[in-house]
């Protein structure tokens, strides 16, 4: 499969529990300048890598607000972490009313099980739900078994909801290391991180929520929000009237890389 970014990581002394640690390398979507020798690669792999390389050109993604082939439409995913929270409902509303599919990295402890009947209803109106683990540890910078419960409890409780295992996760912060990506493989997840993002933690002013959004975002990009904050779902149809305005088409993320499928312990972005 073609790789469409390469991000800078470098090794660090191994703990017993975790032979092959790195440095975390990912802040915002952007790679960390690492003044150090030694230093290797983090492949991360485009949708438009993953829909090249297609064994099943033919195939389209039928979704529940259509279909919608990212191969000749100008397509973007809509995605929120660490929900689902007080603010989701809201969301929801103006999801379902602007016909919008987003994808939902929840979170687990204080959000899935504070909220387990938004997590049914984001898969019940058609949008994607998605792991973003149990409660928001760097798993870069836990051991091995930490780092398994983080993302086996979500994967657990989001089957006891919805009836399916999600296959796709955000790792908090975008941290990632040869033992997450490993890990992920096994528990059948792929990672997957972003290509815009409003740093709505930094501000509540929808406004410029809006425009940092609308500034960054190309084909394909995968905009980054999160539904816990007080300014960012207002902002919400901002985005979308301004997307929509320059031809940009709404998917899930699964959406936006078929006919192709994100592989488990394969990083995205």
């Amino acid at each position: 499969m073609p790789v469409s970014n390469m991000f800078s990581v470098c090794k660090t002394t191994s703990s017993a529990a975790r032979l092959r640690r790195t440095v975390p390398v990912l802040a915002a979507g952007a790679a960390l300048a690492l003044a150090v020798t030694g230093c290797t690669r983090l492949d991360t792999t485009s949708p438009s890598s993953v829909r090249k390389g297609a064994a099943d050109a033919g195939a389209a993604d039928h979704g529940t607000f259509g279909t919608v082939d990212c191969r000749t439409a100008k397509c973007v995913a809509l995605t929120f972490d660490a929900g689902p929270s007080e603010n989701t409902p809201r969301l929801l509303d103006i999801l379902r009313r602007e016909k919008v599919p987003a994808t939902f990295f929840t979170l687990g402890k204080n959000h899935i099980e504070k909220y387990p009947q938004l997590v049914r209803q984001m898969d019940r109106e058609g949008h994607e739900v998605a792991s973003h683990t149990w409660s928001h540890k760097i798993l870069t910078k836990i051991d091995a078994d930490e780092a398994r419960a983080e993302l086996e409890r979500p994967n657990k409780a989001i089957e006891k909801l919805i009836g399916k295992k999600p296959t796709l996760m955000r790792p908090p912060q975008g941290r990632t290391d040869d033992d997450v990506n490993e890990l992920s493989k096994e528990l059948g997840l792929a990672e997957v991180l972003w290509t815009v993002t409003a740093k709505d933690y930094t501000t509540n002013d929808s406004a410029l929520i809006t425009k940092r959004v609308l500034d960054q975002t190309k084909r394909d990009g995968i905009i980054l929000l999160h539904d816990i904050y007080k300014g960012t779902v207002p902002a919400v149809p901002g985005v979308i009237d301004g997307l929509k305005k320059r031809g940009y088409v709404f998917v899930t993320v699964s959406q936006l890389l078929a006919p192709g499928k994100a592989e488990p312990g394969k990083v995205y972005r």
